[in-house]
Parts: C-alpha cells; structure tokens; sequence
C-alpha cells in the first residue's frame, strides 16, 4: 500500500506562486512515475502534470505549460514537488497527487493522495 501526503496549498492572489509538494511513503515508489491531477469545482478532474521515475521526462497539460513545473527529490525518489507560477483564478482547485501510472486519464493511475486545495483570488 502507497500512502501519499501533499502540501503546500493555500490562498494567493492572482500572478503569485505556490510550490506543493507531495511525500511517498510505504511500497517503494522511487522506481514509479508520479504527478498531479486538480479538480476544480464542478468539474472533473484533470491531468495537470507527470514525471517518471528518474526525473528525467516530464509531461504537462498545455493548460500548464510554460506556468508550472514538476520535479523530483534527487536523493529520494519518494517526493515531488509542483512548482506554480503566474496562477490565475482558473488554478483554484484540489490538486491531487498520483503514483504509479502515465498519461491524462484518472484510470491510468493506481494510487491517489487525500489532495491540497489551491485558491487564487482575482
């Protein structure tokens, strides 16, 4: 079993940064890809962004790209962290971390933290 832990959510204003970060812990996940999904209200939920297991590709939602970046603890492997820049009121969601999987469907991964809520004020 995969327990994992994000942080790092909160309540900023509109052009401001955020870095959340999210913490594995139980079956050895260093070897697995991991990322981030976020549902908004009313919405469902949706791919944000993925890294594989050795930091080495990355692949981000074009609603993302060129604002967020996702990397991994070099020594670990077991966290990562969601680097957020220039968010706007349309990043107000839950984010949620996943592990082990790839691609943009909630189907193709296999664990799936508690989620940190992310509110950017206008």
């Amino acid at each position: 079993q995969v327990q994992l832990v994000e942080s790092g959510g909160g309540l900023v204003q509109a052009g401001y940064s955020l870095r959340l970060s999210c913490a594995a812990s139980g079956r050895t996940t260093s070897s697995y890809s991991m990322g981030w999904f976020r549902q908004a209200p009313g919405k469902e939920r949706e791919f944000v962004a993925a890294i594989n297991w050795s930091g080495a590709t990355t692949y981000y939602a074009d609603s993302v790209k060129g604002r967020f970046t996702i990397s991994r603890d070099n020594n670990s492997k077991n966290t990562i962290f969601l680097q957020m820049n220039s968010l706007q009121p349309e990043d107000t969601a839950v984010y949620y971390c996943v592990v082990g999987g790839w691609g943009v469907a909630v189907s193709g991964w296999d664990s799936w933290g508690q989620g940190t809520q992310v509110t950017v004020s206008s």
